[in-house]
C-alpha cells in the first residue's frame, strides 16, 4: 500500500527537523509503552537533546511511519535522516557499542567510578535484585543526560564497566560511569515507604545571582538567555530591558538549546524563579541562575523607574 503524499511530506519534515528523532508512543517525559520507555532510557544516557514524536496523537503518523520505514512496529529511531531500527535493534546496538558510532560519538574510555553504598541499601538492593526473578542479572546504575539516576536489573554488556561497592556488583554504561564518580546510595524510609536515594555531587545545581551581578552581566556583552518567568500581565506592567517572557514558544526554544547555555531567571521576588530554575536543572541545564529578590530588588537597588507592585 502506498503512502499519501501529504503524510509522506509531513513525516519527511519531522525526520529532517532534528538530528535524532524517535517516533514513539507517548513522549519523552511519559512513555506509553514499555518498548518506547526502553529506548528513551537508552537515548537519555547518550543525549541531552533529541526529538520525540508521539504517534498516539496522530493516527496518520502512527500508520504512515510504518509504511514510510517499511517497519511494522513502534518505536522507530532516525539518526541523521536515516532509519536505524526499533527497540530490539537499538538495544543490540547499545550492548555492542555500535550506537556510539551511529550517533557520531566515540566510545568513551573505561572509567571506574567511586561509589558508596550504605549497609541498609546494600541489603535492600540485593533483595530487590533477587525478587526480580533474574538471578543472573546485575544491578545497573544509570545517570542520564539530565542527571537523573536509575536503578534496574539487567545483563552486563560488552561495553559496560563494573564496580564493587559494599558487596554489591554494579554495572554502568560508559557515559553514566564518569557521571557517577563519588555517588552515594542509601535507603530511606518515610510515610510513603522505603526507597533508594542517590546523592550525586556531580549533578548541576541552581545558582543564585544578585541584581548587581545581573547588571554587570548585562553590560559585559557575555551571551546568555535572560528569562522572565512572571505572567504576561506582570511583564507588560514592568520588566527589565533585555529580558524575554517565558511563554510556550520560548520554552520550546530553550529545550532545543545546548544544555550548557547560560540561563538567568527573574520573577517578582524570587520563588517562581527557583521553581522554574529547578525544572531546567532537572532537564539537564548546567548553567542556570535565579536572580535573588527578582524584579522588586532590581527596582529597589538598580532602577527605581521600574514600578513596584
Amino acid at each position: 500500500m502506498g503512502l499519501d503524499a501529504t503524510i509522506q511530506k509531513n513525516i519527511t519534515s519531522l525526520i529532517e527537523g532534528s538530528p535524532v528523532v524517535l517516533f514513539m508512543k507517548g513522549n519523552r517525559e511519559a512513555p506509553q509503552c514499555g518498548f518506547s520507555a526502553r529506548v528513551i532510557r537508552i537515548l537519555d544516557a547518550y543525549l541531552s537533546d533529541y526529538e520525540t514524536i508521539d504517534v498516539l496523537a496522530n493516527a496518520d503518523i502512527r500508520e504512515g511511519i510504518k509504511v514510510f520505514s517499511s517497519w511494522p512496529t513502534i518505536p522507530q529511531l532516525y539518526i541523521g535522516g536515516e532509519f536505524v531500527g526499533g527497540c530490539d535493534i537499538i538495544t543490540e546496538m547499545t550492548e555492542s557499542g555500535e550506537l556510539f558510532k551511529a550517533l557520531g560519538m566515540e566510545l568513551p574510555p573505561e572509567v571506574i567510578p567511586r561509589i558508596e553504598i550504605s549497609d541498609n541499601a546494600a541489603r535492600a538492593l540485593e533483595q530487590a535484585r533477587m525478587q526480580t526473578g533474574e538471578a543472573e542479572g546485575m544491578l545497573r546504575l544509570s545517570i542520564n543526560g539530565s542527571w537523573q539516576a536509575g536503578l534496574s536489573v539487567e545483563n552486563q554488556t560488552e561495553t559496560d564497566v563494573r564496580v564493587e561497592a559494599n558487596g554489591i556488583s554494579l554495572i554502568l554504561d560508559r557515559i553514566s560511569a564518569p557521571r557517577a564518580d563519588g555517588v552515594s546510595i542509601d535507603l530511606v524510609e518515610n510515610e510513603e515507604g522505603r526507597g533508594f536515594t542517590v546523592d550525586n555531587p556531580n549533578a548541576p545545581t541552581l545558582g543564585e545571582m544578585s541584581v548587581r551581578e545581573l547588571q554587570e552581566l548585562l553590560v559585559s556583552g557575555e551571551e546568555f538567555r535572560f528569562i522572565d518567568v512572571r505572567t504576561e500581565r506582570e511583564y507588560e506592567a514592568a520588566h527589565v530591558e533585555g529580558s524575554t517572557l517565558l511563554d510556550q514558544s520560548e520554552y520550546e526554544k530553550l529545550m532545543k538549546a545546548p544544555r550548557s547555555t547560560k540561563i538567568v531567571l527573574m520573577c517578582h521576588h524570587g520563588p517562581r524563579g527557583v521553581n522554574t530554575g529547578t525544572q531546567f536543572v532537572q532537564r539537564g541545564f548546567s548553567n542556570v541562575f535565579n536572580v535573588v529578590g527578582g524584579i522588586d530588588a532590581w527596582s529597589l537597588e538598580i532602577d527605581s523607574s521600574i514600578p513596584r507592585y
